[in-house]
């Protein structure tokens, strides 16, 4: 069928060359026009077939082989090329550069003068004839380069071609034209008579990289395995091992020592106990448990390539996890009580929000179940400490899984969750994809039965597993639910884009900075005093064409683009689509709400609207109005990221509670029932009122 299609479009093309006389196009190059690449990347249109090699391993039939520059001048980018040509092909967002012979007018340039045409799937032909915009313009005038955004999201391993028209103007207001011999925009004709139309005097074909295909092989390789029990024997007090299950009621608390460093040392905290009493008696019972997961990641948290067609991820070692788990209370449901997965935010564990949140969704009638992401909990050697009302105190392994990556002694907040140099530039993506790995084995666990209290019944109920996460939960969730067919609906609470477009726009924009100040050379363009600050220029969303004025800017947007590049296979934007509108192959869409709220600093609201749009969830999300919180009571946090969480107060319990409720209200009902948090008030959107907000909404 393939082969058909590709004779018939060769053919279309050759008539289309002889009805629209293009020799007689190609010979008006006097005006600006596109620079012919001549194989350099920063000529001619980029992203560009011509810097792949064919590659019949992969599901995108190529594989990115980019040039390097000078290796002793730049070896930061040199190792990232390094990382780069690993890949099967193109991001999916990606950042598109056209280079002209002279200066257009960037009014011209919309996606009415330039527009993505999908030419399918590589495998399928799925999506063939789907056009794209484009967003995000900035016109450089010192390097007369022209870049921008595809408007939404591109499919995974497909073939696009860009088209660039001569509705785009010079600087005279005169239509651009071809260049003669342009070897792109010829290649582009033989392949689709799109590129023959006498308005195009441009294009390039480019094909995009696989996003799903090692979690998808991953997660088969899982559902066929038959994994040992969960051991919940994992609890030692006065030198014996004991069954790590005690009832709340007989609870006096909980100290979590957390390891800080190799030495080791130990940091001590409470865990939140009492936040289980929001509602009272709902939580009868908390267990602790350990099992294994296959580790698919190499001692630098990087996971090794592998062909994404013909091959078959590689479990590196083994994990050893351990897992707490909420019961409600009363009598066990035949066949278990219904289970809620819990993801936790960045630098949190499983010992902090799941017990926030754990009450309102055991008075639900749902048990919560919850691991260490990578990277979380510290050090291997930290432990609970649970002192009962009556008995003996219990020891168990808290289950970090922080490391030491740079060798400092130190144990960070989230250290081993991020791939080390010199491929750093895969930065969480690889972290974030064992961490749904660890998740999967545990939905996998479940199927095979949990029995917590050792009565030979189940205590969890396969047949109704959800997923609920918040923050860095939330975005790794977001990749679980697209993925795991066996979990039947979800909450993503405050989600966003990928990492670096985080740190871009929000607080965390520091650890960009240092980043950017680390390579050599440095990408730093601010006299600052924190040597770390720096100017990117990037426009938000549906913003005019910017004009760029910032030496330096460009450089930074090129490093950031091939940030987002390589870790496209752990975006959560790179897996919205497959919740609910185009799940993967074996999969259902699921019902979800996405939770989010105006002005969050942390993830900021470009990065959330970037999920919901490559997801079409805006129906699906519940905005919450912290300006008008705030504007009604100031003790509301200018802050809201935390909003669902934040109980320590008259007024931001009230809130959190309503979110909560949503949440277990929504599971509860198997994803059927979607309550207003506060009814008719405004404070809650349920649905957010379009259009989304696309710019950062910060209270000053």
């Amino acid at each position: 069928m393939k082969a058909h299609r590709s004779v018939a479009v060769g053919a279309t093309a050759i008539l289309a060359c002889a009805l629209f006389a293009w020799p007689a196009q190609a010979a008006r190059a006097e005006g600006v026009h596109v620079v012919p690449s001549g194989g350099d990347p920063a000529l001619g249109i980029f992203p560009n077939d011509r810097y792949t090699v064919f590659d019949a391993s992969q599901l995108s039939l190529r594989r990115v082989q980019l040039p390097k520059p000078d290796c002793a001048a730049r070896p930061s980018d040199c190792k990232d090329i390094d990382v780069i040509n690993t890949l099967d092909g193109f991001s999916v967002q990606p950042r598109v550069t056209i280079a002209f012979s002279g200066d257009i007018d960037p009014s011209t340039v919309s996606s009415q003068s330039i527009r993505l045409v999908n030419l399918g799937d590589t495998q399928t032909l799925h999506g063939f004839g789907d056009t794209t915009g484009i967003n995000k313009i900035v016109w450089d005038p010192a390097s007369k380069t022209l870049s921008f955004e595809p408007d939404d999201a591109l499919a995974q391993h497909s073939r696009y071609l860009l088209l660039v028209t001569n509705a785009v103007h010079d600087a005279q207001g005169r239509p651009i034209v071809a260049a003669a011999g342009d070897a792109d925009l010829a290649e582009a004709g033989r392949v689709d008579s799109r590129a023959h139309a006498p308005h195009v005097v441009a294009a390039s074909l480019f094909t995009t990289q696989s996003i799903s295909a090692d979690l998808q092989k991953v997660m088969l390789s899982l559902k066929q395995a038959q994994p040992a029990p969960i051991d919940f024997n994992v609890g030692t007090a006065a030198g014996s091992p004991l069954r790590a299950l005690f009832a709340v009621d007989d609870l006096s608390g909980i100290v979590f020592s957390r390891q800080t460093r190799t030495a080791p040392t130990f940091t001590s905290s409470a865990v939140p106990l009492a936040a289980l009493s929001l509602a009272p008696g709902a939580v009868g019972r908390v267990a602790y448990g350990r099992f294994s997961s296959p580790d698919y990641e190499a001692a630098d948290k990087s996971m090794p390539t592998t062909p994404t067609r013909t091959g078959q991820p590689q479990p590196q070692g083994t994990n050893t996890l351990m897992v707490e788990i909420f019961l409600p209370s009363g009598t066990t449901p035949a066949g278990g009580w219904p289970v809620v997965i819990f993801g936790h935010g960045l630098g949190d564990s499983m010992h902090g929000i799941p017990w926030v949140l754990a009450g309102t969704l055991a008075s639900q009638g749902l048990a919560v179940i919850a691991i260490n992401a990578v990277g979380h909990g510290g050090g291997p050697l930290g432990s609970l400490t649970i002192t009962p009302r009556t008995g003996p105190v219990v020891t168990v392994s808290a289950g970090g899984r922080g490391v030491d990556l740079n060798g400092d002694g130190n144990i960070d907040a989230f250290e081993g969750s991020e791939a080390a140099p010199p491929r750093d530039i895969i930065g969480a993506r690889d972290g974030t994809r064992q961490t749904v790995i660890d998740l999967m084995q545990l939905v996998r666990q479940i199927q095979t039965g949990i029995d917590v209290d050792g009565d030979g019944t189940r205590d969890l109920n396969p047949a109704r597993m959800y997923y609920a996460g918040h923050s860095f939960g939330a975005i790794y969730g977001t990749v679980f639910l697209g993925v795991e067919r066996d979990v039947r609906a979800g909450v993503p609470l405050m989600p966003g884009g990928d990492v670096p477009e985080i740190q871009r726009l929000g607080l965390a924009r520091p650890l960009l900075g240092i980043a950017l100040a680390s390579r050599v050379p440095s990408l730093i363009n601010l006299a600052d005093p924190s040597g770390i600050a720096f100017n990117e220029n990037i426009p938000l969303r549906n913003q005019p064409p910017l004009i760029n004025n910032v030496p330096g800017a460009m450089a930074i947007d090129q490093v950031l683009d091939r940030m987002h590049w390589v870790q496209q296979a752990g975006n959560p934007v790179s897996y919205a689509a497959f919740i609910r509108r185009e799940p993967l192959p074996g999969n259902a869409p699921k019902p979800v709400i996405i939770q989010f709220a105006k002005g969050d600093p942390l993830v900021p609201n470009p990065t959330a609207t970037a999920l919901l749009r490559a997801g079409d969830l805006a129906g699906q999300a519940t905005y919450f109005r912290n300006d008008l919180a705030f504007a009604a009571d100031p003790t509301v946090p200018k802050n809201p990221h935390n909003f669902i969480s934040n109980i320590g107060a008259p007024g931001t319990v009230g809130y959190a509670l309503a979110g909560q409720r949503q949440v277990a209200t929504f599971l509860a009902s198997d994803g059927a029932v979607v309550i207003d948090p506060d009814g008719p008030l405004p404070i809650f959107e349920t649905p957010v009122v379009p259009p989304l907000p696309e710019t950062l909404n910060f209270i000053p």
